[in-house]
């Protein structure tokens, strides 16, 4: 028994393709798109930390608010001015904010959504605030979420006696699930003949690739490949097969082609990321640095006896030019990412040397590669 397991097992290892990929990891469902979702609200319950009275939307939205809930406010909008002793509103407390928030595709009326909270006054923190119920709104300025909720600062600002301290951005916050879907977004997944599929990269062997393990599972023309980025499927009129069908093509294993030939450098941190496929022609580097060290030493001359000399200060300079030897590597035609590794170690480049060295060799056309510089 063990060993029919064990061959199996074996049996079915092998029939798995080498470095395959889920479809469900190479591409997305054009109808899950999702949306972008925007609104205004007031943040309450803060610490003296919000806008005060002298950012007038917030004042006028404090009021506002007010009245919807049935507050008569008559009087100027002075009367909003911070005061300990007359009971008025304490504006300081408040604070103005824009909330965003991504509406995922095949949301439905009451799922809850995250929200992202960032203050557009003179809010100097958002720590322990609580949103006011916020209507946010898509591109058509349609409500499609409600927002509310105790806010989730993680920002840290203090300061005493000349000194401050700041960890994060006080000034921005979320709030978990802090919306509440009220609107679907029409999509087309239910209705259209074809469900589109969208490859993440834009890859025409990756699109050949899935196509092809589709017709093969379902039959010809099954999946059509529109472009380098676009795959299209016949999918079943039935809604419940048609999920089905989508669950078993997002599980399928493919391989996917190979990215292009690219080196990322970021020239702020020093970070080099080469790719497997680069590739360099023959070429020959060096690479050195001439450093300069100049010493200077003050002494004071003193005059002879007798000979009626003044004391004088005198400065004396070290001048000091070093250049290190290092050895030139050749790169042989068509050497791969450990070769060219290896040969940047052996002489001891730094991150910045290396950077100056694949600048250089892109600059020669020996580099077989995009250079992206961040």
């Amino acid at each position: 028994m063990k060993f029919w397991l064990i061959t199996l097992a074996t049996w079915l290892l092998a029939c798995l393709p080498a470095h395959a990929d889920r479809i469900k990891d190479l591409t997305e469902v054009a109808a899950m798109r999702s949306n972008q979702l925007v609104g205004y609200g007031l943040v309450v319950g803060l610490q003296g930390t919000g806008d005060g009275a002298d950012v007038t939307f917030t004042v006028q939205s404090m009021k506002s608010l007010l009245a919807r809930l049935g507050v008569n406010l008559d009087g100027p909008l002075s009367d909003f001015e911070t005061s300990a002793t007359t009971g008025k509103i304490d504006v300081k407390n408040v604070a103005a904010v824009m909330v965003t928030a991504e509406l995922p595709g095949f949301a439905k009326p009451g799922q809850k959504i995250d929200v992202n909270v960032s203050a557009i006054g003179k809010a100097s923190n958002l720590r322990g605030g609580s949103l006011v119920l916020t209507s946010l709104r898509g591109v058509d300025g349609e409500i499609y979420a409600l927002a509310q909720g105790a806010l989730t600062a993680t920002g840290i600002d203090a300061s005493a006696a000349g000194s401050k301290v700041a960890v994060g951005v006080p000034t921005s916050a979320r709030i978990p699930s802090g919306a509440m879907v009220e609107k679907i977004v029409e999509n087309s997944f239910e209705k259209s003949e074809r469900i589109v599929l969208n490859v993440r990269e834009s890859d025409f062997t990756t699109t050949t690739s899935i196509v092809n393990a589709i017709n093969k599972q379902f039959g010809d023309d099954v999946a059509r490949a529109m472009d380098g980025v676009t795959i299209t499927l016949q999918a079943p009129e039935n809604l419940s097969q048609r999920v089905a069908f989508m669950s078993m093509v997002e599980n399928m294993d493919v391989k996917a082609g190979e990215p292009p030939a690219r080196v990322v450098i970021n020239s702020r941190t020093g970070t080099v990321v080469i790719s497997r496929n680069v590739k360099v022609t023959a070429a020959a580097v060096s690479h050195g640095t001439i450093s300069v060290a100049i010493a200077a030493t003050n002494e004071v001359s003193q005059p002879g006896a007798f000979s009626n000399g003044q004391t004088a200060a005198v400065q004396n300079a070290d001048v000091k030019v070093t250049e290190p030897n290092k050895p030139m590597f050749l790169f042989q035609p068509g050497i791969d990412l450990r070769q060219i590794v290896d040969a940047v170690n052996q002489v001891g480049a730094s991150p910045s040397s290396l950077i100056a060295i694949l600048e250089a060799l892109k600059s020669s056309g020996s580099l077989r590669a995009e250079l992206v510089i961040i």
